[in-house]
């Protein structure tokens, strides 16, 4: 899905929306340098005015900086690889917005981006929490990455369904979660999550369900603690709560729940807002969308919803000749002018990583919508609660946590098992430790 993006594209691209003074959102001293053009990598998007509107911001700095920028998009299971192979070989792409704790697996392969964090963090009500522990190396306030935007996947559930069940809201603790999914699927109109290997879906159960009971991958000093009492009672609780689930969730990747959803097979999961917005957008499906509630994960043990967003965080590579525009470019994609149009564009799918765009139309549009506003706010991301390492990276890549709750859930392996096992194996990705 690659496209050149050129000045003489970016009229027709940018049309009137060019007119402004682009040039001067560019970041100061960061000088363009002569000849550059850019190639960026990103993921697919799920919305597709993320993607227009996306192309063209970029269009609007090709033309004002009078350089080529091309886009290329890629599947969300191949953004990783193709991260992996950029860094390894020095080749490639100059910037790519990858997910999570992709800046800090390659850290010495990148461009410090601290002036850059800094000039919009001062500019924007200053950067969220979220945004901080992805973005800025563990213990300092050094700039691996910028995020763009995180992903929330709160609970969607068929209110109609949930009524039918028994139940007038969603119950915050296991138990009562419990009793609801087991009513549901009393009713034939049952809730699933998936349990395969899923960047967004199958990783955001896994931790969410972890998180609840008060387990962690490792501590406060990186040290591997997933054999716990905490882990086990999770475990556990798995067991139970997937007998209630629909079947096929061991094998589902992130569109699956979208479809089951859609298909009036599945009344309650979790997923971002793309769901309800395609729902919304079909009026075949429409029914469905007006059905559709939005609500935080059941917080179990935890202090707060225990969610950490899929995180876009965008980094620039040492082997790119043209280090000043790129980072010039990211700056300039985050900027107000630019930044706010896109937001809008993806309807509530991403969350700002920046205090002021929390002002954003598309969190006052529609009602269903505002839960997803605040999710860079959450204190749990992937790797909690330990530093952000090649490590955690490794083992969310590795799918440790979603793979041992899956072979409790499919039988393969008692809670003690399965928690052994996935010690056995974050222990391989930290081993430096």
């Amino acid at each position: 899905m690659a496209h050149l993006i050129t000045r003489r594209s970016a009229l027709a691209l940018g049309g009137a929306a060019i007119a402004g003074s682009a040039a001067a959102q560019t970041m100061p001293n960061l000088p363009i340098e002569r000849g550059a053009s850019l190639r960026m990598l990103r993921p697919v998007r799920f919305v597709q005015p993320d993607e227009e509107v996306f192309r063209a911001n970029c269009a609007k700095f090709a033309q004002a900086n009078n350089i080529e920028v091309r886009v290329d998009f890629v599947g969300w299971e191949d953004i990783t690889q193709q991260t992996a192979v950029t860094a390894n070989t020095g080749a490639g792409p100059d910037c790519i917005i990858g997910f999570n704790e992709a800046p800090h697996i390659y850290a010495d392969k990148l461009v410090d981006m601290t002036d850059v964090a800094n000039y919009l963090g001062g500019k924007y009500g200053g950067w969220k929490t979220m945004a901080q522990r992805y973005g800025k190396r563990h213990g300092s306030d050094i700039w691996l990455g910028l995020p763009f935007g995180a992903s929330g996947g709160p609970l969607v559930w068929r209110k109609s369904a949930v009524n039918e069940a028994g139940f007038t809201s969603i119950p915050e603790d296991h138990a009562g979660f419990l009793r609801l999914c087991q009513a549901l699927r009393r009713i034939n109109k049952p809730a699933g999550f998936a349990l395969g290997n899923a960047v967004g879906d199958g990783n955001g159960f896994a931790q969410f369900m972890l998180w609840s009971f008060g387990g962690y991958l490792v501590d406060e000093g990186g040290n591997v603690a997933i054999n716990s009492r905490e882990t086990v009672a999770s475990l556990e609780y798995v067991k139970e709560l997937y007998a209630t689930f629909i079947p096929g969730t061991i094998a589902w990747g992130d569109i699956s729940n979208n479809r089951a959803y859609a298909a009036n097979e599945l009344h309650l999961t979790s997923n971002g807002v793309s769901l309800y917005f395609a729902l919304k957008n079909d009026p075949a499906t429409a029914p469905i969308a007006a059905d559709t509630e939005h609500t935080l994960l059941p917080k179990g043990l935890a202090p707060t919803s225990p969610m950490a967003g899929l995180t876009l965080n965008a980094m620039v590579f040492r082997h790119s000749r043209f280090p000043n525009a790129a980072k010039a470019l990211l700056a300039f994609l985050l900027e107000a002018d630019q930044y706010n149009p896109w937001l809008a564009a993806n309807l509530g799918y991403w969350s700002q990583p920046l205090n002021a765009y929390a002002n954003n139309p598309v969190w006052s549009g529609d009602p269903k919508v505002a839960i997803f506003r605040d999710v860079m706010d959450s204190q749990f991301y992937a790797g909690y609660k330990g530093p952000i390492s090649q490590g955690s990276a490794a083992a969310n890549a590795d799918y440790v946590l979603v793979q041992m709750y899956a072979s409790v859930a499919s039988g393969q392996a008692t809670p003690q098992q399965a928690a052994a096992e996935a010690e056995r194996r974050a222990r391989r990705h930290f081993r430096a430790r």
